[in-house]
């Protein structure tokens, strides 16, 4: 890989651009993404004061008046890990309702508020919501990615690039959490993300919700990364463990809350009955993934039964970073025939465009690989705009109208 480039977020326009118009604006995603490091830089340019409630003595004094402590708040602040003051919510929706000044308060949290319904309707109407994800490649390499502009218009111009052969598993390794990516593979780095579960189990999963007993956690976190990208299937992950299924589905969504994982819902329509409508399990980074799984990149570059689930998530995660900082909003989904067919990740831009993207660990791409694009290709009707195989190989190069087997690292470069 080339030298990585740690300190630019192509989210900050987003960011600044949401402060513009609305008072409060919240800067969630999983803890060490990088959310402190963006407010804090941004912080610096415009003139906010941080506060950070991960300091006992600050996250006290807010959650014993909460009232009081956001009335003694600078005009502009950053307020980081506000999850931890779940009370605070309530004493900014006063403080908004008589001030609707834009870009007062900048908050970041590492769970998402969405899914806690008293806390996402105290200020609904008032806070803008901004994901930030680990890094993206094209973060990485500090050069902006105009893929899905190109998967939208159907444009990859026959081409040939180099392979990436072992660089592709040292990036699904690798990740994108920042911390980690400072750390040589190896040892040390595995160190830093068991400390990091350990964090997210002990703390921050104790705190949103209360359950004393969590010690099938990191089990359950190794489970979902040893089937990302499969069908979820609930009973089959707790059969792995002496609780029962409700209990399972509850530590799964504590998973989800706090960005380690999440279910990609199934597309369909109502003019075909023949699909299958159970969502896929994603882990939220494959770092992580291969980290808890015991992956080294030279290890998975050998085994591609391995590479083959992973390397989608990959891709799919890689996705989905990409759109969230694109002009568009972008809609995520997968595609499930019950003759077989499928299509792993499906993007809908709106109301009347959608494409499919089907990956694959190999070299080289035939007419079969196509299976599943062709047959979405139908279901969609006059939406589709283009079906994309992407894979390891050299030659960008048309199968079909709207059709395109695409080298991977047109993800993160423009050739």
């Amino acid at each position: 890989m080339n030298e990585i480039v740690l300190n630019q977020r192509f989210a900050e326009p987003f960011l600044r651009e949401s402060l513009a118009y609305s008072p409060v604006v919240l800067l969630h995603g999983p803890r060490q993404c990088g959310k402190s490091t963006l407010a804090k830089m941004f912080g610096d340019k415009f003139g906010y004061a941080y506060f950070s409630f991960d300091n006992d003595l600050i996250r006290d004094a807010a959650q014993t008046d909460p009232m009081a402590f956001v009335d003694d708040l600078p005009e502009r602040v950053i307020i980081d890990e506000v999850q931890r003051v779940p009370s605070l919510f309530t004493s900014l929706k006063r403080t908004v309702d008589r001030d609707r000044k834009p870009g007062r308060f900048l908050l970041t949290g590492s769970s998402n508020v969405l899914l806690v319904p008293k806390l996402s309707d105290s200020l609904a109407g008032r806070m803008a919501i901004l994901r930030l994800h680990p890094f993206a490649q094209c973060e990485l390499a500090g050069r902006p990615s105009d893929f899905l502009d190109r998967l939208f218009a159907s444009d990859f111009p026959m081409t040939q690039v180099e392979r990436l052969k072992t660089e592709l598993s040292s990036r699904v390794v690798g990740g994108g959490y920042p911390p980690a990516l400072q750390r040589p593979e190896g040892r040390i780095r595995d160190a830093w993300y068991r400390d990091y579960i350990t964090t997210l189990v002990q703390r921050d999963i104790r705190e949103i919700s209360h359950i004393r007993s969590l010690e099938a956690m990191p089990g359950l976190i190794r489970v979902a990364a040893a089937r990302t990208a499969q069908l979820f299937n609930l009973s089959d992950l707790a059969s792995t463990f002496q609780l029962n299924r409700a209990t399972i589905g509850d530590y799964l969504t504590l998973l989800e809350n706090i960005f380690l994982v999440e279910r990609l819902q199934p597309w369909h329509t109502n003019q075909t009955s023949r699909l299958i409508k159970t969502p896929k399990l994603h882990v939220g980074d494959t770092g992580l993934a291969c980290a808890v799984l015991g992956h080294t990149s030279a290890g998975l570059h050998q085994n591609r039964t391995q590479l083959g689930p992973l390397l989608e998530t990959f891709v799919y995660q890689e996705l989905r970073r990409l759109a969230s900082w694109h002009d568009q909003h972008h809609d995520f989904f997968h595609f499930r025939h019950k003759d077989g067919a499928e299509v792993d990740i499906v993007i809908e831009r709106g109301a009347n465009e959608i494409a499919g993207i089907e990956v694959k660990a190999s070299a080289t791409v035939t007419a079969a690989d196509f299976r599943g694009l062709n047959k979405f290709k139908q279901a969609c009707g006059d939406r589709f705009v283009a079906g994309v195989v992407l894979y390891d190989g050299e030659l960008s190069i048309r199968f079909g109208p709207n059709l395109h087997a695409l080298p991977l690292r047109w993800l993160w470069e423009n050739p």
